[in-house]
């Protein structure tokens, strides 16, 4: 059985988290600057074998995609060209981000703590990777 590998894509900086082996366990893994994503998904898959992946859905209130899908979706075009065999799934990511980081709060991490993104995004590829889990 392979991991499962979850994408919280941004912008500037995208938060990766994984499955152990038995796909049980959601953990994070760490946070890449975008411009390098896939050249670091590439080494990351010569060492490990990745089943699939899942990829944050942003969306509103009023269940439309958010304004950052226009940047996921190339990204996931180019990610099915290099890597297609390797299946993609879609999660709804709302709240990821304010629930990333009240645990942040909640686990007793310092003010200045609280303001490292990347620890953000990995905790929000975490959640991302939970959600799916738990409804599969």
């Amino acid at each position: 059985m392979g991991r499962i590998l979850a994408i919280d894509f941004g912008v500037k900086r995208t938060g990766l988290a994984v499955t152990d082996e038995l796909q049980i366990i959601a953990s994070g893994l760490i946070t890449v600057e975008t411009k390098e994503l896939l050249k670091y998904l590439e080494s990351y898959l010569n060492s490990e074998n990745i089943e699939l992946f899942v990829i944050g859905l942003p969306k509103q209130m009023n269940n439309k995609a958010s304004e950052s899908e226009k940047y996921i979706l190339p990204f996931i075009k180019k990610l099915e060209k290099k890597f297609s065999h390797i299946p993609i799934k879609r999660v709804d990511e709302r709240f990821t981000s304010k629930i990333a980081f009240q645990t942040m709060i909640d686990s007793g991490l310092k003010k200045k703590q609280r303001q490292n993104k990347a620890l953000v995004d990995e905790i929000s590829a975490t959640l991302i990777l939970q959600s799916y889990l738990y409804n599969i």
